[in-house]
């Protein structure tokens, strides 16, 4: 596909909203990482990497419509892409093998509709948050197995690697491994807002115990 070439002035805004974007979605302020890829975006349209960006924030802020948008204009953009398979997987209407298998071993164990439904949320934000790393699933059991182990970490559910690995007949350390790989990408923290499927989360209590203390800080500094 013949892309417009962008100016030189055109390239040094768009890369000075990527950096301001980067640095954004690290520090977890979405609203501003998408607000300077969509910057990025509408200077230099034609930039893959940019579009791919955007997908990212989107999906971090929730927003899967969005990101889906934007990934099947990366796929507009990048039809070559070794990336585009995963992608489009994205816009399936049917479950993948990770999927099935996550429905299958999660509904036996008695796990949550709510649980089954954060664990495939995970995976498909996942997904999207590797951008333009490779994705390799050799073997759908590892994936599933780490995905169902750290829906119930952070649901504070009873769970042991050894249990999960003999649940999905796979390895305690490929798990750990696969474990890793989704807690370093998607940031995942313990009761983490995004998967934690309980009434009452525990960390509200932390974000209260945190106002209250500035409040009396503020109190204490008062003259």
């Amino acid at each position: 596909m013949a892309r417009e070439r962008v100016g030189t002035g055109d390239r040094r805004r768009a890369s000075e909203y990527e950096r301001a974007g980067l640095q954004a979605y690290n520090d977890w302020d979405i609203d501003r990482a998408i607000q300077s890829f969509r910057a990025a975006v509408n200077v230099a349209p034609n930039e893959p990497q940019y579009v791919l960006y955007l997908a990212q924030a989107l999906a971090r802020s929730g927003d899967f419509d969005q990101a889906l948008r934007a990934l099947a204009d990366f796929i507009r953009l990048e039809p070559d892409s070794p990336l585009t398979d995963r992608f489009q997987q994205l816009f399936a209407s049917g479950m993948d093998d990770v999927e099935q298998l996550l429905t299958n071993r999660m509904t036996s164990s008695r796990m949550s509709i709510e649980e089954i439904g954060a664990a495939i949320q995970m995976w498909l934000e996942y997904r999207i948050a590797l951008g333009g790393q490779v994705l390799v699933v050799r073997k759908p059991e590892t994936w599933a197995a780490a995905l169902d182990y750290t829906v119930r970490k952070v649901n504070l559910r009873p769970a042991t690697r050894r249990d999960l690995a003999k649940l999905y007949g796979v390895a305690e350390t490929t798990l750990l491994e696969r474990h890793e790989n989704l807690v370093t990408a998607l940031d995942v923290m313990p009761c983490d807002y995004r998967y934690f499927t309980g009434e009452e989360n525990p960390l509200d209590k932390l974000v209260e115990a945190a106002e209250l203390l500035r409040q009396l800080e503020t109190r204490f500094r008062e003259g």
